[in-house]
């Protein structure tokens, strides 16, 4: 698709004849990555040698290594520069980054030679001094415009707003920006303090014109819609490349809009916005053409998936198997049977009942149900991937429960858990994280409804029946040590609840050693316990 930007500027370059000429620069980028340093399937989880050999699996660095190799030479021999970005959230989901932390990530960025990175929310999972060292050891800078880390001792000398570079004789502006519930979402510490990221972006724009630059890309990890609203209102840009809602755009199945988006922008121009899924299923290619003044005349573009047609780099998959050798007997640990896939996609588990919330809910809830517990709420954000059917490993358990998370028991009056509910619907809209998946309890949702008053017919389960909550009773809650400290806007968990323990089991092994209790084959199913409106 070729979309053509005729703004006033642009039209008397067009006609200025001979005293104009045009320019291109090619914009590969990913975003929310995740830690999928191998291939996955179509699961969005590790991929299999089996799946492999039947040539259905897709990403990986090793595949990125021979796709950007090859793009990079077709582009250059026509003359034509290329850059290649991340929107952030390189961090966390797979057991790479669970024994490697950001080590494996740096190697293999390194390697796919990446000329900038957006700070995203999981780059904070392990704290400023995790991503610091990942800092320490990239080739390139990782930014954000929108984070004051001046007082944070990790990262004060490291962290800055923009960046510039330099390809095809021309200066390339590249601003960050990280979306502002990341102290909500992750653990930044209260040091790294988090801006109006419109106003931050707007000043490190504004910087750069000052410096000449006239071709500046926001790469952001603030969400497709938020990426539209910064387009919007902020002048002077002349794309967005953008990451954190995991948004297919084209013609991808389930596409939230076109690639490119354009928005019309605050000084008149038109604004493209990119995004390309995520888990390294697809590399973005924006193409740019610019007249002298670097306004931007056209913008094209597609997704290019990377499946079984694109061959692994034969040396980057070595050192792939180099790493994942230590990590191969925990993940093939055979530890269930499932009869049909457990649908983990974030789409559902965002924003109604699914098959994975469920089945996570009650392996918490039957762990600790001896101990007086009777609900369990889980934020549907910790679901990280679906599992195919048949055996069921270790590994893939890890994948959609990543975080090393802990169990954490509670109690809460049935006031506070209709709150927590209501926490969990309050950004909807958003597909946020902080949807709330539950045992032991029904609720309805009614998405229309003002924040705040979306929740309704409250059921807790007593002795086989349901009655409605008791705004008063006490109730025994368990949840995960990362929202009981208030994770995902779960204040309340951190302010209200009693009786508190925060040390339990890792939620993996805790799914892990359910999932085996329940025999032969543990058949995945929805029993209405979410009804959304």
């Amino acid at each position: 698709m070729t979309i053509r930007f005729l703004t006033a500027v642009s039209v008397a370059a067009l006609f200025a004849g001979a005293a104009q000429a045009e320019s291109m620069l090619h914009i590969l980028h990913t975003n929310d990555v995740h830690s999928r340093i191998e291939s996955i399937n179509k699961y969005d989880s590790t991929c299999s040698e089996e799946d492999e050999a039947a040539q259905e699996c897709f990403g990986g660095s090793a595949r990125f290594v021979t796709k950007i190799a090859e793009l990079r030479q077709q582009f250059e021999d026509a003359g034509e520069p290329v850059i290649l970005l991340d929107a952030g959230d390189q961090f966390q989901g797979s057991l790479f980054y669970t024994t490697y932390k950001g080590k494996a990530a740096a190697e293999f960025m390194n390697r796919l030679g990446y000329d900038a990175m957006a700070v995203g929310n999981h780059e904070f999972d392990d704290g400023p001094e995790t991503l610091a060292a990942f800092m320490d050891s990239v080739d390139f800078p990782v930014i954000s415009a929108n984070i004051d880390a001046s007082q944070n001792k990790a990262l004060h000398d490291k962290l800055v707003g923009h960046t510039i570079v330099e390809v095809g004789g021309e200066r390339i502006g590249i601003v960050g920006g990280t979306t502002l519930d990341t102290p909500e979402i992750s653990s930044p510490g209260d040091d790294v303090i988090f801006m109006d990221d419109i106003e931050s972006i707007r000043a490190d724009v504004q910087d750069l014109t000052d410096q000449g630059v006239n071709r500046i890309i926001a790469l952001t990890h603030e969400g497709y819609r938020r990426d539209q609203e910064l387009a919007a209102q902020v002048a002077g840009l002349d794309a967005v490349v953008g990451g954190h809602s995991h948004s297919p755009l084209g013609e991808m199945e389930n596409a939230e809009g076109p690639y490119p988006t354009v928005v019309a922008g605050a000084d008149g121009a038109e604004v493209p916005v990119v995004q390309a899924y995520a888990y390294s299923k697809y590399l973005g290619h924006l193409k740019l053409t610019f007249d002298d003044d670097g306004n931007v005349l056209k913008a094209e573009g597609e997704p290019i998936l990377m499946d079984a047609s694109v061959e692994p780099d034969s040396d980057t998959l070595d050192r792939v198997r180099e790493m994942a050798a230590p990590i191969q007997e925990l993940r093939q640990k055979v530890v269930a049977e499932t009869s049909a896939p457990i649908d983990g996609d974030r789409v559902n588990c965002r924003a109604r009942e699914c098959e994975m919330g469920d089945l996570v809910a009650d392996a918490m809830l039957d762990r600790v149900r001896d101990q007086g517990i009777t609900i369990a709420i889980l934020n549907g954000g910790g679901l990280r991937a679906s599992i195919d059917a048949g055996p069921v490993t270790m590994g893939e358990v890890y994948t959609v429960l990543p975080f090393q998370n802990t169990l954490a028991t509670f109690q809460l009056t049935g006031a506070d858990v209709i709150a927590a509910l209501e926490n969990g619907a309050s950004q909807y809209e958003e597909q946020a994280g902080r949807f709330a998946q539950v045992a032991g309890l029904k609720y309805t949702v009614d998405p229309a409804a003002p924040s705040g008053s979306r929740i309704s017919d409250v059921m807790v389960e007593r002795d086989g029946d349901w009655a409605a909550i008791d705004p008063q009773a006490i109730y025994g809650v368990v949840s995960n040590n990362y929202m009981r400290n208030g994770g995902d806007g779960y204040q309340v968990f951190a302010t209200n609840a009693t009786n508190v323990y925060d040390f339990g089991p890792d939620l993996a092994e805790v799914l892990a050693e359910y999932l085996a209790a329940q025999g032969a084959e543990y058949a995945p199913r929805l029993d209405g316990r979410i009804t959304v409106r």
